[in-house]
């Protein structure tokens, strides 16, 4: 078989493999075609730096001083946080996904502590991205952390009675149903109307609040359970329908509601991208990523927002995550180096079991400590965020591959990056696009010379990667 039949043949498989990832919470995620008149999508978070670092749990104290002293430094452009409203008492990392009102008083901060976050990240270039939690409330009653009473159906705080949530009180289980999959239950989970203006109000006017806080965006938990229709008229009554919004909505197989309903809406996750990452990382051939994206079936890259693992798919498996070695860590240098979405860093911490919630109730005295894993400010990662941002706008140049797992490609003329997968050392002269003289290879803090021809030789040990970039000349 030749070698583009293999690829087209690896696509197929790619397009089928619609994993039924067992989400607790974010589980999978699309709507209704959207009207003419939904706002446009907006392509990337806004301003000229696309990396997010998704600070998984870490409270508002421990993200604004991150922001400060790593994150505006490295490059990221944004940083997502953990939900921020009211939500239910418990150690579990799932609480935050439980809202019991739309004020801002979580037990990884209050407002004030929220705001100041705000403001401190904001003051490092670094825009705070809010994961949103509008398709439901919780499964049960009890006291929230802010104090506030709620029974399921009944949430005096927001206010939200028994009329609000939609008729059906049992839990989904039909995801070729559409009406099943956005009208019953995400396991127990109170779901709410979303297609009553009166709700559609409430939660506009929650996310319009955090916009007045300064907030460049936000994260929509749970899309996939929403129509896509009724996330335009939410949409379209926040800020005027000028935000940058991106959606959690899980490709599966043979399902009604599928990713590409909710792209007139905004940005959309794309899940097949991080679970073909660990398929070819770990069982498969880098040779065959040479056609990422919507050479693989993807959604149109300018609306897709990407990632190697999230708090959901490193628990479930379906994706790689911080103990898969260098699989891991090298599938986020080719996700940075390759110009396909926007990308997201997941940043978070050691795990024994899928509900153990984060350590110090999401308090981060310092990275490596007390279980967090960091794995934003990897320095194989953080340095590959400048050399997003120096390469962005330039094509894939000069590809090369052996066949098998090493790659080597460039940036235009702005940056070139070798990845070896191999069980043993690699050198190869490569040919590129860049400019004659000297280089920082920011993968290992040493010097490469190219050559008036844009050529160069290296040696690269097992699973390590080079790159080099306009941004960095010198090393040090």
């Amino acid at each position: 078989m030749s070698r583009a039949h293999r690829r087209t043949s690896h696509r197929r498989k790619s397009l089928l493999a619609g994993l039924a990832a067992g989400v607790c919470l974010a589980a999978t995620l699309t709507g209704l075609n959207v009207a003419a008149t939904a706002p446009a999508a907006q392509a990337a978070p806004p301003g000229d730096r696309d990396v997010t670092a998704v600070l998984f749990n870490w409270n508002f104290d421990s993200v604004a001083r991150e922001c400060t002293q790593r994150l505006g430094p490295a490059g990221y452009g944004h940083v997502q946080v953990s939900p921020p409203q009211e939500q239910i008492q418990g150690g579990q990392w799932w609480t935050n996904y439980q809202p019991v009102s739309y004020r801002i008083d979580s037990r990884l901060g209050d407002r004030a502590a929220f705001q100041n976050m705000v403001n401190t990240c904001d003051a490092a270039g670094v825009g705070v991205v809010v994961d949103a939690v509008i398709n439901h409330m919780t499964a049960g009653s009890g006291t929230g952390t802010g104090g506030s009473g709620y029974s399921k159906y009944g949430y005096p705080a927001v206010p939200y009675g028994d009329g609000d949530f939609h008729s059906c009180r049992g839990n989904i289980s039909d995801y070729t149903n559409r009406d099943n999959v956005q009208n019953c239950e995400l396991v127990g989970l109170a779901d709410l109307n979303t297609g009553s203006a009166y709700v559609q109000q409430k939660i506009a006017d929650y996310l319009n609040d955090l916009l007045s806080m300064g907030v460049a965006g936000f994260r929509i938990d749970a899309a996939k359970h929403i129509a896509a229709s009724d996330l335009a008229a939410i949409r379209a009554r926040v800020n005027g329908g000028n935000v940058y919004w991106k959606q959690e909505v899980i490709h599966g197989a043979g399902e009604a509601v599928q990713p590409g309903e909710y792209t007139g809406v905004g940005d959309v996750q794309e899940f097949r991208y991080a679970y073909d990452l660990k398929r070819v990382f770990q069982n498969e051939r880098l040779a065959y990523l040479e056609n990422y994206g919507e050479g693989w079936g993807y959604l149109p890259g300018g609306g897709a927002a990407v990632f190697v693992a999230n708090h959901d798919t490193e628990r479930n498996g379906s994706t790689l995550n911080y103990t898969n070695g260098a699989d891991h860590t090298l599938a986020h240098v080719f996700m940075l180096a390759w110009p396909y979405g926007s990308p997201d860093v997941h940043s978070g911490y050691d795990f024994s079991n899928h509900d153990a919630g984060p350590p110090n109730n999401g308090q981060v005295n310092a990275c490596y400590q007390d279980g967090w894993r960091c794995q934003h400010a990897w320095p194989e990662i953080e340095s590959m965020v400048a050399f997003r941002n120096a390469t962005d706008g330039q094509p894939v140049t000069d590809w090369w591959d052996n066949g098998n797992d090493a790659i080597a490609f460039g940036r235009g003329s702005a940056g070139f990056v070798a990845i070896n997968h191999e069980g043993g050392a690699l050198t190869q002269t490569f040919d590129s696009s860049l400019a004659a003289g000297t280089y920082c290879d920011v993968q290992r803090d040493s010097t490469v010379t190219v050559d008036g021809e844009g050529r160069f030789t290296a040696t690269l040990a097992p699973n390590t990667a080079l790159a080099l970039h306009t941004g960095a000349r010198t090393c040090g």
